[in-house]
């Protein structure tokens, strides 16, 4: 058997070519030299060398620029991976924790060596993903490198040629409809452009008449768009007192009866012209997006929003297989918010715990409610009874709005609350139903018919009762702290934002649910401080919006006030020039959910409304919309 050969055999021909090249050196001639010498010399080489030395010039950003040790390589990693991660069970705060852990060794170091005087003020908060967002920035400016987007990236975005930024607020509900999100979304609006610092546009869904019929009260219907436009424009600027300059535009909606909701027909994102797709605040992003079929709403708009409104889940565990169908729609509802916004503001921790969110009460009281409470506050210091009535309470006349809790609690201490009487104002479907378990009970509750909470017909009442628990914010619970009022509710995520007001009065058990309605008959309230008149205000729901969902610094980029540092005297945009595995994983999550929602069969058989894919020949015609497609109405894609 032939014996390996030993290593240093392999470098014989090397050895060989380095004596050749020194006997070359020796005996070549002295015109050899000459000829040599003259091209060395020439003006051809001399520009040859100049032009490589420009190519291969150190950037002189690139000076005092240490390279990514091991603890910022593994900390980089764990922080892209925070999708996969949270996956596995691994939450965001411990991802960051470990984060933090790796970083703070070199935190001084970084500063040291990259970080200028003037941007550490701006990094001065100790949040360690912004320094190590810089600290990647800097590393890859000064290598030259710039990243020009990913494979899922649509770099095609809105272009800011106009000094104004562009809001667009798309929501799920439209009034006459008096529910959250009609409402709410629409004061958004009004307040947003009363700042005029940026031009925003209302998009709410249009119904067919036959849906106008089954959701809008008071047979109210609509002919056409410009008709319904008027009707809200005229209910708005009744309460807000100012003309409200933002545009209202329409997308087509279709209504389920059996969740008595409105679903998206069609792409929703088409009906934003491209050189208005700036920054988009989408009301109910999990709902918008559970059968959204379109382009993707991060790669139009340069900034996303979303604002959870509704606990879903816990209105779906209240249904028949209640717990397996909550278990689907909370993975649902993380992979749509992932994949379709940037930011994620829920107004109460009784909401679903959402990637990318943050909990931020962003809604504010009806002005007219604070002006009420104006009213009472200068009776009572002139002396005046504000307050001659006890205690009611007002809401959707649904199990689910605390109908069911309400008559629990009075059965259950009925000898303890003996003569307490409970006004009840409400309408529903579930009307019937609750009137007739008070009756059978025996309880002392007084059924009258749905009313406006500013009616005239409420103001003496002292106390509003509210033990509702599938809430995410009550809006009746802020209505009635603006008008002065007392508000006894449960001890729960959902009045996290109230326990502030001293005139709230929340219970852990049911002993103190009758201890708290005692103690509110028996004394009066107190006057709202300027303070918390402010905090209730629409004025601070939209500077806490504009705070909390990161939308002033997106506003301010435009005059260079955004998130960026300067290094060297060079602005350093943060991470830019990076790609992102956070990125990768939500656009394939976004493709995957495109692909889903293409087929009609799949749709239909997690509850979509049929037809929901395009909008219908009906909806063309009332928003002149181009025909729709016809396709394979089962397993078209």
């Amino acid at each position: 058997m032939e014996e390996p050969k030993v290593e240093k055999d392999y470098w014989e021909p090397i050895r060989a070519l380095k004596a050749r090249l020194g006997e070359f050196e020796r005996r070549r001639s002295p015109s050899s030299v000459d000829i040599f010498e003259g091209w060395k010399s020439g003006e051809l080489v001399e520009k040859v060398k100049s032009s490589l030395k420009a190519i291969c010039k150190e950037p002189e950003e690139s000076k005092g620029v240490p390279p990514l040790d091991v603890p910022e390589l593994l900390a980089c990693l764990i922080r892209q991976s925070e999708p996969f991660l949270d996956q596995l069970g691994v939450r965001k705060d411990v991802c960051d924790k470990i984060v933090e852990s790796l970083c703070s060794k070199r935190k001084n170091q970084l500063l040291m060596h990259s970080l200028s005087g003037e941007e550490s003020s701006i990094i001065g908060n100790d949040n360690i993903n912004d320094e190590l967002e810089l600290r990647l920035a800097s590393v890859l400016q000064s290598t030259g490198h710039c990243y020009e987007g990913g494979f899922w990236t649509d770099t095609a975005k809105h272009d800011m040629t106009d000094q104004k930024r562009h809001v667009a607020i798309v929501t799920t509900a439209s009034l006459p409809w008096m529910t959250g999100t009609a409402v709410n979304p629409l004061f958004r609006a009004a307040y947003l452009a009363n700042s005029a610092k940026q031009n925003v546009t209302l998009l709410v869904p249009w119904l067919c008449k036959s849906d106008q019929e089954l959701v809008y009260p008071n047979n109210i219907t609509f002919s056409s768009p410009e008709e319904q436009e008027t009707y809200i424009r005229n209910w708005l600027e009744e309460r807000i007192g100012f003309k409200a300059d933002f545009k209202i535009s329409f997308y087509p909606g279709k209504f389920q009866k059996e969740r008595r909701s409105i679903i998206p027909a069609g792409d929703t994102t088409q009906f934003i012209p491209s050189k208005d797709a700036d920054i988009a605040v989408l009301e109910e992003p999990e709902h918008l997006n559970w059968y959204h079929h379109g382009k993707r709403w991060t790669d139009k708009f340069n900034h996303v929003v979303g604002v959870v409104h509704t606990n879903y889940l816990e209105y779906i565990k209240r249904e028949k297989n209640g717990a397996l169908q909550a278990f689907l729609v909370k993975h649902i509802n993380n992979w749509v918010t992932r994949a379709y916004c940037n930011k994620v503001l829920r107004l109460s921790a009784a909401t679903q715990d959402l990637p990318k969110s943050i909990v931020c009460n962003v809604h504010g009281v009806n002005p007219k409610f604070l002006k009420i409470g104006d009213k009472v506050a200068a009776e009572r210091e002139l002396g005046q009874q504000a307050f001659s009535k006890g205690a009611y309470f007002l809401g959707k006349m649904v199990w689910a709005k605390g109908y069911r809790e309400l008559i629990d609690l009075l059965a259950m201490h009925k000898s303890d609350l003996d003569g307490f009487k409970l006004d009840v104002f409400g309408n529903g479907e579930d009307a019937r139903e609750v009137q007739s378990a008070a009756r059978r009970l025996n309880l002392n509750l007084n059924f009258l018919k749905g009313r406006d909470h500013a009616d005239d017909s409420l103001h003496g009442y002292k106390v509003f009762i509210n033990p509702s628990v599938s809430d995410v914010l009550c809006t009746a619970t802020a209505e009635a702290l603006a008008m002065g009022k007392f508000v006894v509710c449960a001890d729960h995520p959902s009045n996290e934002f109230f326990r502030s007001f001293p005139n709230c009065l929340t219970y852990r058990t049911s002993e103190d649910f009758v201890a708290k309605v005692k103690e509110a008959l028996a004394n009066e309230p107190r006057p709202l401080t300027p303070e918390q008149r402010y905090n209730l205000s629409w004025e601070a729901a939209t500077q806490r919006f504009l705070e909390y969902s990161e939308l002033e610094k997106v506003l301010n980029e435009d005059r260079g006030e955004g998130s960026t540092a300067k290094i060297n005297g060079k602005a350093l945009a943060k991470s830019v020039s990076m790609p992102s595995l956070t990125g990768l994983y939500d656009g394939g999550l976004a493709f995957a959910h495109y692909c889903l929602t293409s087929n009609e069969f799949l749709r239909l058989c997690t509850g979509a409304v049929p037809g929901t894919r395009d909008y219908s020949k009906q909806h063309s015609q009332d928003l002149n919309l181009l025909p729709p497609q016809v396709e394979n109405p089962i397993y078209g894609w």
